[in-house]
């Protein structure tokens, strides 16, 4: 059967509005403009990489923070997301990402997936980002949200102590919640090569940003690069 041409355009026009998403991300131009300054400001205090300083540039910051701290949403500090975690501090997602010099294609692992903003910042400079969240609420909202926002990133909800030993080798693995030690297995999951930044000592004490290097042959150093202040990183997982 022929349908009418009037009825047919009709049709076709319903199928589009069902597929586009039902929200779409928005920015004022308020917001550009403080992302712009937020990224200037980052560049300002070091961080030279442009693929990291252009992830920064695209992804819409606020889309990640609860709507009751949006005026803040790219203030050069820590945001509370809930469930006693945070959102990074704008300048230690720079440094941290370009710290693990990003390219196309890189394997990245991310431990403490938050709201997903780095996990954003990852794929938006080309990296293939996997991400484990240990509050399994944190860890659903995060998948949408990259989801909606068409961001390429695994999300899954466990223990992040123990890795992603199923996509291992990483090129490269960001630890975004600060560890009394630096956990076994995710060395063991570094590629040759490879580099890893992990936030070491306790919440109350003093916290180091620790660039972890593997060598070709699979040597392993260490080095000290700054005092920062981290959530825990927990072990066991979080239903709630």
């Amino acid at each position: 059967m022929t349908l009418p041409q009037p009825i047919l355009v009709l049709l076709l026009l319903g199928l589009a509005a069902e597929a586009v998403p039902a929200q779409q991300p928005r920015e004022t131009d308020a917001q550009r403009r403080e992302r712009r300054a937020m990224v200037e400001l980052i560049g300002a205090r070091g961080v030279r990489d442009r693929a990291t300083l252009d992830a920064l540039r695209s992804v819409l910051r606020h889309e990640f923070v609860p709507a009751q701290y949006q005026d803040q949403a790219y203030a050069d500090h820590p945001l509370p997301i809930g469930h006693g975690q945070t959102i990074s501090q704008p300048y230690i997602v720079g440094y941290m990402t370009e710290m693990i010099r990003p390219k196309p294609g890189m394997k990245v692992l991310e431990v403490g997936t938050g709201s997903g903003y780095q996990a954003a910042i990852l794929a938006a400079a080309g990296c293939e980002a996997f991400s484990i969240e240990i509050f399994e609420p944190l860890a659903t909202s995060a998948r949408e949200r990259l989801n909606r926002l068409k961001y390429l990133v695994e999300v899954r909800h466990g223990d992040g102590h123990f890795g992603w030993p199923e996509e291992a080798p990483f090129d490269a693995i960001l630890v975004t919640a600060a560890a009394g030690f630096i956990p076994p297995a995710l060395v063991d999951q570094l590629k040759p090569g490879g580099r890893m930044l992990i936030p070491v000592g306790s919440v109350s004490g003093v916290q180091h940003l620790i660039l972890v290097q593997k060598n070709d042959r699979g040597q392993v150093s260490t080095r000290s690069l700054l005092p920062v202040r981290f959530v825990p990183l927990l072990s066991g997982n979080r239903e709630r």
